[in-house]
């Protein structure tokens, strides 16, 4: 049976070759039939030859010519072409983002996302090409066809007829930059109406930039789509009304005293925005670095987005990194400013809560809190919805998809697009490194004044009422990563001393407390 198979293949080989001679040599007959007939009637003479051999030799440039133009194209839009100094820091920084979260578990479901969105934001590729006057009006017209234009059509092409008018010359963006700073300088350029020096230089990116759509920062792209959901506030009100649904307000209603530990905690929002305005940031971007203190990544996005959007990226990433690094930062602080007899107070268990309680909570807290600072309505409003939706027993589906999938979802398109708006040439500034410094300083005054405000507290409290200072930490809003270190801390030095359930009530407080001082912010500074 097998040799017959065999020879049936062979067979069919031979069959297929015959036809595929057949095919290329009809091609060639049909194609130089003039020299074909030539050749068979042994008409051919010197000068034919010769002429044939010029024909192949001259095609035989063009196509090696096309190959090198094709290569050296693709070569351009490389990353290896392309790529810069800060690309392969910032790759790195990456790097050590998933590294942390992969062998640590510092916040790996924040941190394994954004250190994707810093490689994905930092894949180097072609933004520029050369053109000349007419290719940078019909680049222009295509823009505006596509309605990713920015700049009014009109104006755009008036600028480059004006820069560059009467001349068909070669140019990159660079040097058309430099042209028209030079004319501009000189006065011997009058921009169309409506424009001035910073939206001509813009409408200039635009005509030499080559739109590929790919880029966070690029309009009409997938990843400005979803930065859509960053920048104009959406991602963090979705993320508030997960930690809602998923958080348990007993401890703080049992015991209400421990919410002046979260409102301690904000003082490093507010002493860090007046070091902010000493840096020489104005009253907006400080507000915004500001709330880094909190340890509230949701709201420093939502803040930023709203006063400082240009800071938004640096923000972000200060604020969830020092989340991510709560159990490295808070100990050392929380171990200089207790003593050891401090760090074994054993607290009283908090009492219990009915569901009456629970139900009616998140409805005097949403009144309570936005009539206060109506500004963090959006915050505030599904924090106290998602909790409503969880303590009211009757809608368990709903809460548990906020609590789950939904939460899930965003914190990935939050991560992603936060880490890829971390761009090298807007990340690596000297601004981004003050953000950092000035957050590190935020978050240790935040943990220091909510240790400080417990001890504070028990000057005024019986021996059997006092409160154990290492909770005073969970007052930043790190939930509940920060109250896990209280835990931690607290087992150290008297492995009976639970602390857990105490050090959730400044915690979530915190977190309200965050939403608090944005919203306050906001009415401060946004007028």
């Amino acid at each position: 049976m097998k040799p017959r198979v065999n020879t049936i293949k062979r067979k069919a080989l031979v069959i297929f070759t015959l036809v595929a001679v057949m095919f290329v040599l009809h091609a060639f007959v049909t194609s130089n039939a003039t020299m074909a007939e030539r050749v068979f009637t042994g008409a051919m003479t010197e000068n034919v030859v010769n002429e044939i051999n010029m024909a192949e030799t001259s095609a035989e440039t063009s196509i090696v010519e096309e190959i090198g133009v094709g290569l050296s194209n693709f070569f351009a839009f490389t990353g290896f072409k392309n790529a810069t100094r800060g690309n392969i820091i910032m790759i790195l920084v990456a790097f050590v983002f998933i590294f942390l979260a992969i062998k640590y578990d510092f916040e790996p479901m924040l941190l394994i996302p954004i250190g994707v969105g810093i490689i994905v934001g930092n894949i180097p590729f072609l933004q520029t090409y050369t053109f000349n006057l007419t290719d940078v009006l019909s680049h222009l017209q295509e823009l505006a066809d596509q309605n990713v234009l920015q700049s009014d059509i009109q104006n755009a092409q008036a600028l480059m007829v004006s820069v560059f008018g009467g001349e068909n010359v070669k140019l990159e963006l660079n040097d058309a930059i430099a042209r028209f700073n030079e004319m501009y300088a000189n006065g011997s350029i009058v921009l169309p109406e409506g424009m001035d020096e910073t939206s001509a230089l813009a409408a200039i990116n635009e005509a030499f930039s080559l739109n590929i759509q790919t880029g966070i920062y690029q309009k009409g792209s997938v990843l400005n789509y979803l930065y859509f959901g960053v920048r104009q506030g959406i991602y963090p009100p979705l993320i508030f009304l997960g930690i809602g649904a998923m958080t348990d307000f007993s401890s703080l209603i049992s015991q209400p005293r421990l919410m002046i530990l979260g409102a301690a905690a904000q003082l490093g929002v507010f002493l860090t925005f007046i070091g902010a305005l000493y840096l020489g940031f104005d009253l907006k971007e400080a507000g915004a670095i500001g709330i880094i203190g909190g340890a509230d990544g949701p709201t420093a996005i939502f803040l930023s987005s709203k006063m400082a959007p240009h800071l938004l990226g640096p923000i972000a990433i200060a604020a969830y990194s020092y989340m991510a690094l709560v159990p490295l930062i808070q100990p050392p602080i929380m171990r200089l400013l207790t003593t050891p007899k401090e760090r074994v107070i054993h607290m009283k268990a908090p009492r219990m809560v009915s569901k009456t309680e629970k139900v009616c909570f998140p409805i005097v807290g949403l009144l309570l809190t936005t009539f206060i600072s109506p500004s963090a309505l959006p915050l505030l409003g599904m924090l106290f919805f998602g909790n409503l939706l969880k303590e009211s027993g009757v809608t368990k589906r709903l809460a548990n998809t906020a609590s789950n999938a939904l939460i899930d979802i965003v914190t990935i398109l939050l991560g992603l697009t936060v880490g890829a708006s971390t761009q090298a040439d807007v990340f690596l500034t000297k601004e981004s490194l003050l953000i950092f410094g000035l957050g590190a300083l935020s978050f240790m005054i935040a943990t220091a004044a909510g240790v400080l405000g417990a001890k504070f507290m028990n000057l005024f409290l019986k021996e059997g009422d006092k409160i154990n200072p290492l909770i005073g930490n969970a007052g930043v809003s790190a939930v509940p990563d920060s109250a896990r270190v209280s835990q931690v801390e607290g087992q150290k030095y008297d492995p009976s001393n639970h602390l857990l359930m105490h050090a959730m009530a400044p915690n979530v407080s915190g977190v309200i407390g965050s939403a608090v001082a944005a919203g306050v912010l906001m009415s401060f500074l946004m007028l």
